[in-house]
């Protein structure tokens, strides 16, 4: 299993913005694809204009698999009008 997470630090007039794009367009299309086990997005406490988008997939071929698919590409463009700091890892679960 391959953890994926995507680190975002919002700008501040854009929090909520960003909440209502992943519950209603990211996590969506994001967890309807062939390979993706689960989807969360997590609001850090101590500074709440930053977050992680966790999902967990298969393997490596379903992450690859969804980043050159049209639901991709739909989230890519939901999320290009908000102003953010985006850096993706991912990451092998070892237990």
């Amino acid at each position: 299993m391959i953890a994926r997470m995507i680190f975002v630090k919002v700008a501040p007039d854009q929090i909520d913005r960003a909440i209502e794009e992943w519950k209603n367009v990211c996590a969506p299309l994001m967890i309807s694809q062939p390979g993706c086990l689960s989807e969360e997005l997590l609001e850090c406490n101590e500074h709440p204009d930053e977050f992680i988008s966790l999902s967990n997939w298969e393997n490596m071929e379903a992450i690859e698999a969804y980043r050159v698919s049209d639901a991709h590409e739909q989230v890519k463009h939901g999320t290009r009008g908000i102003k953010a700091e985006v850096v993706v890892k991912t990451y092998k679960v070892k237990g």
